[in-house]
């Protein structure tokens, strides 16, 4: 089973080559946003824990999201794989990933992290913000603290699966076949 943690800042490209990751290796894609949503729109009791808390202005527990992530695992039994989007976080959460993975005979194949540098993710940003009206994407402020706040953040997680040697720095900026040419290699190689 192959199974991704994909990485890289905001407007890094992630979206984009998780398509791709999903069309060529037939991957189920878990966005831990989109989880959340869902378990909220179904109205599980899941996602009432997390309506509650999110309501209230708080962040929902690491136990409560590995809860979430373990019912889609589950609910994709044939799956040949997946792609964990924004998720983990931190090394608590990459941890308690590895116990859950452990408890259903599999494992984390790989961290691919999209490295592109700060003026290049601005620009991208920006021109997303113009394209999509997404107005976090239309403030060069928020993009700055958006940036800072996933370099400091995640540094620590590429750091744990290092020591694991499971994570490979890919270069972000080229055309889009480039870069998932990139990741197919890395890929190929698990």
């Amino acid at each position: 089973m192959l199974n991704l943690v994909l990485f890289g800042p905001p407007g890094a490209g992630k979206g984009t080559q998780s398509q791709k990751l999903i069309d060529k290796y037939q991957l189920v894609h878990l966005s831990t946003g989109d989880i959340l949503r869902s378990e909220i729109a179904q109205g599980t009791t899941l996602g009432g824990e997390a309506k509650k808390l999110m309501n209230q202005g708080m962040l929902v527990p690491d136990e409560v999201v590995i809860r979430m992530i373990s019912n889609k695992l589950d609910s994709n039994p044939n799956a040949k794989g997946f792609i964990f989007d924004g998720f983990p976080r931190t090394v608590a959460q990459a941890e308690a990933l590895d116990e859950l993975l452990e408890t259903k005979s599999s494992s984390i194949s790989g961290m691919i992290a999209l490295e592109v540098n700060d003026d290049e993710l601005e620009k991208r940003l920006l021109m997303r913000g113009k394209q999509s009206g997404r107005p976090d994407d239309a403030n060069p402020e928020v993009i700055h603290n958006r940036i800072v706040e996933y370099n400091s953040k995640t540094t620590p997680v590429a750091n744990y699966y290092k020591e694991q040697n499971k994570f490979t720095s890919i270069n972000g900026i080229g055309t889009i076949d480039e870069i998932f040419s990139s990741i197919g290699n890395v890929i190929d190689q698990f």
